[in-house]
């Protein structure tokens, strides 16, 4: 268990705590009183679970909203397409060491940007002990540089990526210039983003 998922459940467990000494509290019979102590304990059991294994269920998730509503990125020959989504952003299904994800593709972000749960689930750790200021939508933030092995979106492959780590990304993981300056061009036809690599996938 990593310092974080201790720290998860020491939370979860001081949490519990409250409940269950309510239900003391009140006196009720002995019976009840387990009945909904074993409630509790599920309640908070499967928060734990869904906790630990959020960057699992993300990636179930993904696979479950394509399999209703379809692809939005289709790859011909090597080049990416990838449609514009209902809030005129462009997301990308990617691949960062075999870990799927879907990412925001940002030219104003310089850097890729992971949030904690994706770097934790791709087993990405930081590079060095000084972090770096990142300028983002709502200001500065505290980022750890880290470096990803692979990342893929179709057949376009990046190797020792630079990225940048950081709570305050909250969920969301975003695809900088860092990794679009590798490719031989990108552009926007219409409602789609076109992603061209440069002769062989690097």
């Amino acid at each position: 268990m990593s310092g974080d998922q201790g720290a998860e459940f020491v939370f979860y467990a001081m949490a519990l705590l409250l409940p269950l000494s309510a239900l003391l509290a009140r006196r009720i019979p002995l019976g009840q009183t387990l009945k909904m102590a074993l409630a509790w304990i599920g309640i908070f059991g499967l928060g734990l679970i869904v906790v630990s294994q959020r960057g699992k269920i993300g990636g179930v998730l993904d696979d479950a909203r394509r399999t209703l509503v379809g692809d939005d990125q289709q790859v011909v020959g090597e080049t990416v397409r990838i449609a514009m989504a209902p809030d005129g952003h462009f997301y990308a299904t990617v691949s960062i060491n075999d870990i799927s994800r879907r990412m925001l593709i940002d030219s104003g972000a310089s850097i890729t940007a992971l949030s904690r749960a994706t770097a934790s689930a791709a087993e990405i750790d930081r590079d060095g002990v000084f972090q770096v200021a990142i300028d983002t939508a709502n200001g500065t933030v505290l980022a750890d540089r880290a470096t990803a092995e692979r990342l893929e979106i179709g057949g376009i492959t990046a190797h020792d990526l630079p990225v940048v780590v950081a709570d305050a990304f909250g969920q969301t993981d975003v695809i900088g210039m860092n990794f679009l300056s590798k490719l031989k061009s990108w552009r926007i036809e219409g409602r789609t983003l076109v992603l061209e690599p440069v002769g062989e996938p690097r």
